[in-house]
């Protein structure tokens, strides 16, 4: 099972980016895919996620409204456009997969998952 996520950089208050969670080596179709993140001395925190099963999605408070996830069953990725980006939206991204569907507590805990990919570090400043 690989996770690959890529996109982050840096960029000013106010800026969008758009991350990708490139996956491979398992049935992309069955799996869950959640984004999250950690900031220099803080928990890992959960962002958003799709689940399997009609690609529901579900979002943290912080940032709903402003992030988007989708994903692409056929390029098997998952991808978390990000717009109106905040300073404290710094962190290092994860994606994450986990086999079966989740709802908004199971798929917004890093507990949860079963498989990570490597961060990507997003980082809003002027």
């Amino acid at each position: 099972v690989q996770l690959q996520a890529s996109g982050g950089g840096l960029v000013q208050p106010g800026g969008s980016l758009r991350l990708s969670c490139a996956a491979s080596g398992f049935n992309f179709n069955y799996y869950s895919i959640g984004w999250f993140r950690q900031a220099p001395g803080k928990q890992r925190e959960g962002v958003a996620c799709v689940s399997n099963n009609y690609g529901s999605t579900f979002y943290s408070d912080f940032v709903k409204g402003r992030f988007t996830i989708s994903r692409d069953n056929a390029k098997t990725t998952v991808y978390l456009q990000m717009n109106s980006l905040k300073p404290e939206d710094t962190a290092v991204y994860y994606c994450a997969a986990d086999l079966g569907p989740v709802d908004y507590e199971l798929g917004l805990s890093p507990d949860g998952y079963d498989y990570w990919g490597q961060g990507t570090l997003v980082t809003v400043s002027s």
